[in-house]
């Protein structure tokens, strides 16, 4: 399988534990810097700490807002983009709120996604929306992913890693045919080993959001050698 570009780059190392400590974020930091992820991905508390670890290098701080349920008040979530995006991330991943969703609330789907963009993008930082594909159908997911490019956000991404189930590789190819070249798919949750990042990209992801990004790089650097 070629690939479009280097397999560290379509790495989010992560971890959004909630017993995450610092030192457990500067080891991701440190993993991150060793392999030249794309980024790291983490709570908004330690963005500031992370972009601090990586600020000499190219590696990108994204955020997690609205996490992980989706379900406060579209203020809220702009409140925490201004804030992670003042102390250094320039990614945004926020959660869906599904309840509004599932209800037909499109205009305010629409509007909660419109206006952390518009937060986000004032400090130069891109958004990915997080559906939670476990509690959409296929419908669905096609449904919500033409909100989120509707409401301009950059990506569309599977999964929380904290539902009841995380990123399949049918519905990352759902989710690229529905936005097209326009907007790329983020595919995270339960993504653990080489054999399901390959799937994931063959499927159609442009990132791939995975606390086992040392792990996998370790099996595609030994497969080369």
């Amino acid at each position: 399988m070629k690939l479009a570009k280097p397999l560290n780059k379509y790495f989010d190392h992560t971890l959004l534990k909630p017993e995450a400590t610092r030192a457990q974020i500067e080891k991701l930091c440190r993993e991150a810097l060793e392999y030249d992820f794309y980024a790291v991905c983490v709570n908004t508390c330690y963005v500031a700490d992370c972009a601090d670890m990586l600020k000499d290098s190219d590696v990108k701080v994204a955020a997690v807002v609205g996490f992980p349920l989706g379900a406060c008040t579209t203020a809220t979530k702009v409140f925490e983009t201004e804030e992670a995006c003042k102390d250094g991330a320039s990614e945004i991943d926020m959660v869906l709120n599904v309840g509004l969703f599932k209800d037909g609330r499109y205009d305010d789907i629409r509007d909660d996604i419109r206006e952390v963009v518009t937060a986000a993008e004032q400090y130069g930082a891109i958004v990915k929306v997080i559906l939670e594909t476990c509690l959409l159908t296929p419908a669905e997911i096609e449904g919500a992913c033409r909100l989120a490019k509707d409401s301009g956000a950059h990506f569309v991404k599977t999964s929380t890693g904290f539902g009841s189930g995380g990123a399949k590789a049918e519905d990352v190819a759902l989710m690229k045919q529905t936005v097209g070249p326009d907007m790329e798919v983020k595919a995270s949750g339960g993504i653990r080993n080489l054999e399901t990042v390959l799937a994931m990209i063959e499927a159609g992801a442009d990132r791939i959001g995975a606390s086992a990004s040392v792990a996998v790089m370790e099996a595609y650097e030994a497969g080369e050698k």
